[in-house]
C-alpha cells in the first residue's frame, strides 16, 4: 500500500524511515498507507482565507437602500405615526379637558393639553420606530411597504437597545443641518450618521 509523508504529502518509498522530499521522520502510523489531511503552510491559513472570502462574498450580496427609497419610507412612516398619534392624543386631551374644567382657566387647560399632546407625541414616535425596527419585521410599516429592513453590519436583526441608539442619534443627524441624513447618498454602504453611530444598515430585500 502506498505511503505518504504527513508533513508534505509526498509519496515515500516502502520501508523508508525518512521522507525523500522534505526529510521528515516517518512515524509508525504511516505504515498503514492512509494519507492524512495536508495542513497548508501557515497553520490552516488556507481555510481561514476561504472562510474570509465567503464572508466577503456574503457582504457583497447585501443590497443597500438608497437615499430616495429611505426618504419615501420616512414620509410614509411620518404620516402613519401622525395618524396613530392623533387617534391616541385627541381622546386623552378631551378627557383631560373635562377633568380640568372648574379647576383651571381655559388657557391653562389648553396649555396643559398641548404639553400633554407633545409629550405623548414624542413617546409614540419613539416607540413606533424602535419597536418596529427591532421586531421580527426589522422595519417600520413604511420601510416594509418598500421592501426595506434595518439590520446590524452582518445583515442580522437588531435589538431594542441598538434601535434606540439609532433613533436618538437622528437628533445629531438633524442638528448638523441634516447632513447626517444626506450622508446616505454619499457613503459606500448608504449609511447616515445615525447608522454609523449605531452600526446599522438599511437593506433592500
Amino acid at each position: 500500500m502506498e505511503r505518504f509523508c504527513t508533513q508534505c504529502g509526498a509519496p515515500v518509498v516502502e520501508g523508508a524511515r525518512f521522507c525523500g522530499k522534505c526529510g521528515a521522520a516517518l512515524s509508525v502510523a504511516e505504515a498503514s498507507g492512509t494519507r492524512g489531511p495536508v495542513v497548508p503552510a501557515g497553520g490552516g491559513s488556507g481555510v481561514m482565507h476561504h472562510e474570509a472570502g465567503s464572508a466577503g462574498d456574503a457582504a457583497t450580496d447585501l443590497r443597500y437602500a438608497g437615499f430616495w427609497y429611505r426618504l419615501l419610507a420616512w414620509v410614509i412612516d411620518y404620516v402613519l405615526a401622525l395618524i396613530v398619534t392623533l387617534l391616541i392624543v385627541l381622546p386623552i386631551g378631551f378627557v383631560y379637558g373635562l377633568m380640568m374644567m372648574g379647576s383651571a382657566t381655559g388657557q391653562e387647560i389648553e396649555a396643559g393639553a398641548e404639553g400633554l399632546g407633545q409629550l405623548l407625541g414624542i413617546v409614540i414616535a419613539w416607540l413606533y420606530w424602535t419597536v418596529f425596527e427591532s421586531s421580527g419585521w426589522q422595519a417600520t410599516p413604511g420601510k416594509r411597504m418598500l421592501g426595506l429592513r434595518v439590520t446590524d453590519l452582518d445583515g442580522s436583526r437588531i435589538g431594542f437597545g441598538r434601535a434606540n441608539a439609532r433613533y436618538w442619534s437622528k437628533i445629531l443627524s438633524a442638528l448638523i443641518l441634516f447632513i447626517g441624513f444626506l450622508m446616505v447618498a454619499f457613503t459606500r454602504r448608504k449609511q447616515g450618521l445615525h447608522d454609523l453611530i449605531a452600526s446599522t444598515l438599511v437593506l433592500r430585500r
